[in-house]
């Protein structure tokens, strides 16, 4: 199996959860990018303004740069919503990134994060999203689950694919 997971996808679809599950499962340890963010970014969301290429960029990097830095395998949830995120991420990370794009309706994912408690993003920006997301190329190294399933089932589809993947 592979060493640098994101999992990713608009915020609200299960990034942080389904990434400690799969990170626990598979003996990698989870960091969430929403702790990596500068404070300013933070600040922006918050007052939901969405942020700019120019605001994520080094935010970005930083996520690169912690699988750089690693010293085993490691699982991060960020929404990586374009590819062009997705391209910074792994130009410095130095090691293959494969991305788990947890993906659903966004009515669903709307539900959720109105049910969430102290979380910066609100639910106003997730059309900004949706509109932002850009799915994985087919000359990118990951998956897509549909998130309107049991976590422990999207967990075992994503340990499942990559086991695939290896053999």
């Amino acid at each position: 199996m592979m060493d640098c997971f994101v999992v990713m996808g608009v915020s609200g679809c299960g990034k942080s959860s389904i990434g400690a599950a799969f990170a626990a499962q598979t003996g990698a340890r989870f960091v969430d990018a929403d702790d990596l963010h500068p404070q300013s970014n933070i600040d922006k969301m918050a007052a939901g303004i969405p942020l700019t290429d120019e605001d994520r960029k080094p935010w970005l990097e930083i996520v690169g740069r912690s699988f750089a830095q690693s010293d085993g395998p490691l699982v991060i949830a960020c929404s990586a919503l374009k590819r062009s995120y997705r391209d910074i991420i792994r130009k410095t990370a130095a090691a293959p990134v494969a991305h788990l794009h947890l993906d659903g309706a966004q009515a669903v994912i709307a539900r959720r994060m109105a049910s969430r408690q102290d979380h910066f993003m609100p639910t106003t920006l997730l059309d900004s999203q949706f509109a932002t997301l850009e799915p994985l190329g087919a000359d990118e190294v990951g998956t897509r689950v549909d998130i309107d399933q049991a976590p422990e089932a999207i967990v075992a589809e994503l340990i499942a694919h990559f086991r695939e993947e290896t053999i």
